[in-house]
């Protein structure tokens, strides 16, 4: 009772953490080719289903221990206009048909928090409606991922469904941050670790006309984009799947951050140009942050390959679930 089938499995984040934690992946679905090549290098013993997940019938795998994977979350997100069910990004009702079709032992569905918000959450008990009418006991939590060991802010609703028969399950315990047995993986002391890179992104970091001033040098937005300052001593923000143009974080290799936003907490006029000293993060650097395997390759144009990464559970978050998922699996 290890075989597990990765819906939306993108670049195999998720894959790769759950088969860390001693899962097997035996099949995935994913429409973006380029993601299906990059995952096919990691997982050279699954079938890989490179089609839209509407044309695949999961009987063929009924009885897998296990169903993963997170549907877009381009219809909940709080940057996107939250058309939910009437988004035809929304991929949730195949979500649900893939675990009514193979009935697995259990299931774990990813998306962003706002699924849960006030806006989406009559949809999320909706759906959750459906999940136990096909005879599953369901799990809701919303996970930090830079409490299991990811050197990055990344908040995500996981949804789990265990079959009514089997044990309950429980969410990992976080182990990383001020509360918990070991200190946060800072973005410095993960990017400190990367080689040498391969291509340098050049978008340049330009300041905004119009800054968003927030308490903290690292959270607002100062420069045009939505990429941010990175705080080399906490965990980074969010990976974008945007990145790649000036929506990429960057490094502030000078320093100049916190003096310019002190200059603009005292009431300094916002400055033009470029910030002198701001690069922003390579692929190799992004993968990093996501707790990607050292020297894993990207498949695609590099603007794919900053999605890919952006769009990917992080490995170490879908470790420390898989351990979970695991255990009750095998109770």
């Amino acid at each position: 009772m290890r075989d597990f089938i990765d819906l939306f499995c993108g670049a195999g984040g998720l894959s790769l953490g759950l088969e860390a934690a001693g899962l097997n992946c035996v099949a995935a679905v994913e429409m973006n080719r380029d993601a299906c090549d990059t995952f096919a290098l990691q997982h050279s013993k699954a079938t890989v289903h490179n089609m839209p997940i509407q044309g695949l019938n999961f009987k063929q795998y009924r009885g897998v221990s296990l169903l993963a994977g997170g549907p877009p979350c381009q219809p909940f997100s709080a940057g996107g206009k939250g058309l939910a069910s009437e988004d035809s990004r929304d991929m949730i009702p195949q979500f649900i048909r893939a675990v009514e079709e193979a009935q697995p032992a259990m299931f774990l569905m990813e998306n962003v928090p706002g699924l849960a918000s006030p806006s989406h959450k009559d949809y999320l008990e909706y759906s959750l409606d459906n999940f136990e009418e096909l005879g599953y006991k369901v799990y809701v939590q919303v996970l930090n991922a830079a409490e299991y060991g990811v050197p990055q802010k990344r908040r995500r609703l996981i949804v789990v469904g265990v079959k009514n028969e089997l044990p309950d399950f429980h969410f990992p315990a976080p182990t990383h941050g001020p509360n918990h047995c070991k200190p946060f993986i800072t973005a410095g002391e993960t990017l400190s670790k990367v080689g040498s890179i391969e291509l340098i992104n050049e978008s340049k970091v330009v300041f905004a006309k119009r800054p968003d001033l927030r308490p903290s040098p690292y959270d607002g937005h100062l420069f045009n984009g939505g990429g941010r300052a990175i705080d080399l001593s906490a965990p980074s923000h969010t990976i974008l799947a945007s990145a790649g143009g000036n929506k990429t974080h960057f490094l502030d290799l000078q320093s100049e951050v916190p003096e310019y936003h002190k200059h603009l907490m005292n009431g300094g006029r916002p400055r033009v140009g470029c910030l002198n000293g701001g690069r922003r993060l390579s692929v190799q650097e992004s993968a990093a942050l996501q707790t990607f395997p050292d020297g894993m390759r990207f498949l695609g144009s590099r603007s794919s390959q900053y999605a890919q990464i952006g769009n990917a559970v992080p490995p170490e978050l879908g470790k420390a679930l898989g351990k979970s998922l695991l255990k009750t699996l095998m109770s």
